[in-house]
């Protein structure tokens, strides 16, 4: 192999190894992210009922606020970011899956069902959408044939 060959087979390495070191931080920050969502849903929910607001309008202003947040979350993803993070979401998007079809499951014809069955829809676009743009996102970091 030539000299300018082993020099990018090692800068190919180096970038795998650093896009697997920021998907590794990527998922610890959102189980944290998770955990912090949790902990902070118990105590809002606590404090709504001590105010006395409404849990409808309380739980419609927390998802408001998780709409911004998250735009303004994906809209600062630097795209070297973008691959790690797709893989991430399709992870997510899984173990959604896995609840939509528990939710689907009973034999009963109820709103649960309902709403679990366009949940297995939803997450499985989400699932084979991201690993279609995932691919083609690799592919451009692919040498062109001539």
């Amino acid at each position: 192999m030539s000299d300018a060959a082993t020099r990018a087979v090692e800068a190919a390495e180096r970038a795998a190894a650093i896009a697997q070191a920021a998907a590794s931080r990527a998922a610890e920050a959102a189980g944290e992210a998770m955990q912090a969502a949790e902990a902070a849903g118990a105590v809002a929910t606590g404090a709504a009922h001590a105010v006395g607001v409404d849990p409808f309008v309380f739980r419609l202003a927390i998802f408001v606020l998780a709409i911004f947040v998250g735009y303004y979350v994906v809209w600062s993803v630097t795209p070297a970011l973008h691959t790690p993070l797709m893989a991430v979401t399709n992870a997510i998007s899984s173990v959604i899956i896995v609840g939509a079809l528990i939710a689907a499951g009973p034999a009963d014809y109820s709103i649960s069902k309902i709403f679990g069955i366009i949940a297995i829809a939803l997450a499985a676009v989400n699932i084979f959408g991201g690993f279609a743009v995932t691919q083609r996102m690799l592919a451009m970091y692919k040498k062109k044939k001539k």
